[in-house]
């Protein structure tokens, strides 16, 4: 084992918000499709993975999940951003882009202001989710569910339908197919083959796809799942058109939930919903579905900019906020 996954390991330890996003695997990740990572650690309780990504609108250095450090210890938090403004200064970036583990609250909000940072015009992964605690026997989980969805769950036993996982290379290509039909039918953009390729080689075992299947073995509903320590994301997902008329990714999710628990993954987090009242959100229809397994609506801070380059940055915002409001972001 590297000492870089020995620290990685003793940091998710000591900060359990922590999630695949600082991981070393998605820094592989990244590294594989082309982006340079820079990972900083801060003695023995601090971490910072750094993507630096090279946008036609103008480079940034993106941190997502990040830093993970003690954001009560104020000498320690100046000197964690006075190191990450060095680098990104170093690199010619116009802004960074960072959403810490943090909660939504006042207090939180305050805080990244007062260090310098503005709210951005776009969202940096799963800012408002739904995260499962496993640590509940199979029928409590059950029981903690909507009807709606508990009642879905035993249909799909009553018809007969199988769930089964994989990590071959031809199954990722599979799903990277179905996912364009489905990306087309639902208006979203999938990740490309060579992104979804590079987070089977960086998460290896800790990457699985998930298939159901109706009882004559036609192909329902995908999921993509990653794990990280004490935690795992629902990160992608596909369907075919079956999936209207048969509960396959109810299926999937509980299955998902129990091989989980097997595995001793303490959280699921169903990535991704709609923020509170937003009727024409992108994630406006798979928001019913997701808080119906009975798990805990969390709200992150928001993606937060830190300007390096003012004038760049101002035909960044103007760009990256009409963006937002075609895409229903």
């Amino acid at each position: 084992m590297s000492n870089r996954v020995k620290q990685w390991q003793n940091i998710q330890k000591t900060y359990p918000e922590a999630n695949f996003l600082q991981s070393p695997e998605w820094k592989k990740m990244n590294d594989l499709i082309g982006h340079k990572t820079i990972i900083e650690t801060f003695g023995d309780d601090g971490w910072c993975l750094m993507i630096i990504k090279n946008a036609k609108r103008g480079r940034y250095l993106e941190i997502p999940g990040g830093p993970l450090i003690n954001w009560q210890d104020e000498a320690k938090v100046q000197k964690v951003f006075a190191k990450i403004r060095e680098i990104a200064g170093r690199e010619k970036c116009v802004f960074v882009r960072v959403r810490p583990q943090l909660i939504k609250d006042a207090q939180n909000l305050t805080l990244l202001k007062e260090l310098g940072m503005r709210i951005a015009p776009m969202h940096l992964h799963a800012e408002h989710t739904v995260i499962i605690d496993l640590d509940k026997s199979e029928d409590q989980l059950l029981a903690n569910m909507r009807r709606q969805t508990r009642y879905e769950v035993r249909r799909a036993g009553k018809l007969g339908m199988k769930v089964e996982w994989g990590d071959s290379e031809s199954l990722y290509k599979e799903f990277h197919a179905v996912q364009a039909e489905t990306a087309a039918r639902q208006n979203f953009i999938p990740p490309d083959i060579n992104t979804l390729l590079a987070e089977r080689e960086a998460f290896g075992k800790n990457a699985r796809i998930y298939v159901a299947e109706d009882s004559a073995g036609q192909k329902v509903a995908y999921g993509l799942i990653l794990r990280s320590g004490n935690e795992a994301e629902y990160f992608e997902a596909a369907s075919t058109e079956l999936n209207h008329k048969l509960p396959g990714a109810y299926a999937l999710q509980w299955q998902v939930i129990r091989d989980l628990k097997a595995l001793g993954i303490k959280k699921y987090n169903l990535w991704g919903i709609a923020p509170p009242g937003e009727k024409n959100h992108r994630y406006a229809g798979v928001t019913t579905f997701k808080t119906g397994f009975g798990g805990k609506i969390v709200e992150f801070v928001p993606a937060h900019d830190i300007i390096i380059n003012r004038s760049r940055y101002m035909i960044d915002l103007v760009i990256e906020t009409a963006r937002k409001k075609k895409r229903h972001l």
